[in-house]
């Protein structure tokens, strides 16, 4: 009985922190490897939480967009039709310690307006490029194609893709949507600094902003057969107080005929971005 109750209470702790029982610990796990002798990472991943929604630690809110109530908070009115799915999940956030992202006063005061405005601001919306850490936990997959001298990312959302450059190609010659990723193997974890992102990118729908002084070191360790620790720490004095870093797995995706599917999205908001500008414009 009282085996039994242990175990129980390990299970019911499990599920309350969010560790899979079936993970194990990174140094428990022997993972494949290449010829160089670096962990394989080959494989279609994708990030299982609410991350996209909102980074920090929130409760389920009705909309992404959201206005004063006679009683509480409501949909905006930009978002009213959608309903149930235009509402927020509730997540206790990918920020280490359960914390929040560190901003500078003037910083926060940005992202609330953000937030507020977020059916005109948030880049997602509009198809642009996710940049980094967002386009790893985006609701779509990715995949890591390595071989001995190189790393190459393909991510399903609007086709964008990364070449993570395992040597010293100097500083980004311009910003961009994805920026620059160098990568190099501490031990068996890939550790990628990114640099010369725009400023334009968000870290979630909540209106997560940062500068083009943003510098994000990933970690991609494997801690399983299936599963990917990841980790990515911002730093950008500019509007961070300190750095800060996010933490989630990674899961591959195991069925049969796992593949990236097409969502070349810049077509589908071709009405939003353009459609004014027909000879007959559509009613908006």
């Amino acid at each position: 009985m009282k085996k039994l109750f242990i175990t129980a209470a390990i299970v019911l702790f499990s599920l309350v922190v969010g560790i899979p029982l079936s993970m194990g610990q990174a140094g428990d796990y022997e993972p494949p490897r290449l010829s160089t002798g670096t962990p394989d990472l080959n494989g279609i991943w994708q990030a299982l939480n609410a991350a996209n929604y909102d980074v920090e630690p929130h409760i389920a809110r009705p909309a992404m967009q959201l206005r004063e109530g006679p009683h509480s908070m409501l949909p905006d009115v930009p978002v009213l039709a959608l309903g149930a799915v235009g509402a927020v999940p509730g997540s206790m956030g990918v920020i280490t310690n359960g914390g929040r992202i560190p901003y500078t006063a003037e910083a926060r005061e940005l992202k609330e307006e953000n937030h507020s405005q977020w059916v005109d601001r948030d880049p997602e919306i509009k198809c642009y490029m996710p940049g980094v850490p967002r386009a790893t936990y985006l609701p779509f997959p990715f995949q890591i194609f390595q071989n001995d001298n190189s790393v190459f990312i393909a991510y399903e959302f609007a086709g964008a893709v990364r070449e993570i450059y395992m040597r010293n190609v100097g500083p980004a010659e311009t910003d961009s949507w994805m920026g620059q990723s160098v990568g190099r193997w501490e031990n068996d974890t890939l550790v990628v600094e990114v640099t010369g992102q725009n400023d334009r990118t968000w870290f979630d729908r909540a209106g997560s902003h940062h500068t083009n002084q943003l510098v994000v070191t990933e970690r991609y360790t494997m801690i399983g057969a299936n599963h990917i620790q990841y980790e990515a720490t911002m730093d950008d004095p500019n509007v961070f107080v300190e750095p800060w870093t996010i933490s989630m797995p990674l899961y591959r995706r195991i069925e049969d005929g796992a593949r990236l599917m097409d969502f070349k999205c810049v077509e589908f908001v071709e009405e939003l971005l353009f459609g004014e500008f027909r000879r007959d414009p559509l009613p908006r």
